[in-house]
C-alpha cells in the first residue's frame, strides 16, 4: 500500500517550540482502527490519538522508524522527512490509520504528532507482513513559499 501523509497542523508549532528534533529524536509509527478520527487542527500529542490497534505481531506504541532523513531541495523549496517503510512481520491485524509521532518525550501528553495516513479502508494482514510503503515524496514534504 503506497501512501501519502497528512501533516498535523500543530506539528509546525511543535517544531517552532523545539519540542521535536527530526535529526536526533526517536520517531515512531503506530496503527489505529477506523474508530480513530484524526483532527489536523487540534491533535498535537500522542495522548490525542485513540483506538490504537491490538493484534499478533504488533506492540503497543507501534515501531521505531529507521533510516530517518531530513533533506531540503532548493530547486523546489521543499523540506522532506523520509524513512524506511515500516513493516510488521508475521502479523494478524486490522488497521485504518498510521500515525507518526516523536517518541522522545517521557509522556504521551508531551509526544508531538507529526502526520497520519488514512489507508482509505481497513487494511488486514493474517499471519503475514503488514507493510506501509512511504511515497517517493517522503513521510511528509513541507513547501516554503
Amino acid at each position: 500500500m503506497a501512501l501519502t501523509a497528512k501533516m498535523y497542523g500543530l506539528f509546525l508549532k511543535s517544531l517552532a517550540n523545539k519540542e521535536v528534533d527530526l535529526d536526533s529524536d526517536t520517531l515512531k509509527v503506530m496503527l489505529c482502527t477506523s474508530s480513530y478520527t484524526p483532527n489536523q487542527d487540534t491533535h498535537q500529542y500522542k495522548s490525542d490519538v485513540t483506538n490504537e490497534i491490538t493484534g499478533t505481531g504488533y506492540s503497543a506504541g507501534g515501531q521505531t522508524l529507521t533510516g530517518v532523513t531530513v533533506t531540503y531541495n532548493a530547486a523546489t523549496n521543499t523540506l522532506m522527512l523520509d524513512a524506511n517503510d515500516p513493516s510488521w512481520g508475521s502479523s494478524t491485524l486490522t488497521a485504518r490509520y498510521l500515525v507518526a509521532y516523536d517518541d522522545t518525550p517521557a509522556t504521551a501528553a508531551a509526544k508531538p504528532l507529526i502526520c497520519y495516513w488514512d489507508f482509505g479502508q481497513d487494511e488486514v494482514s493474517s499471519s503475514g507482513n503488514f507493510t506501509a510503503t512511504i511515497s517517493g515524496s517522503g513521510l511528509i514534504t513541507i513547501t516554503a513559499a
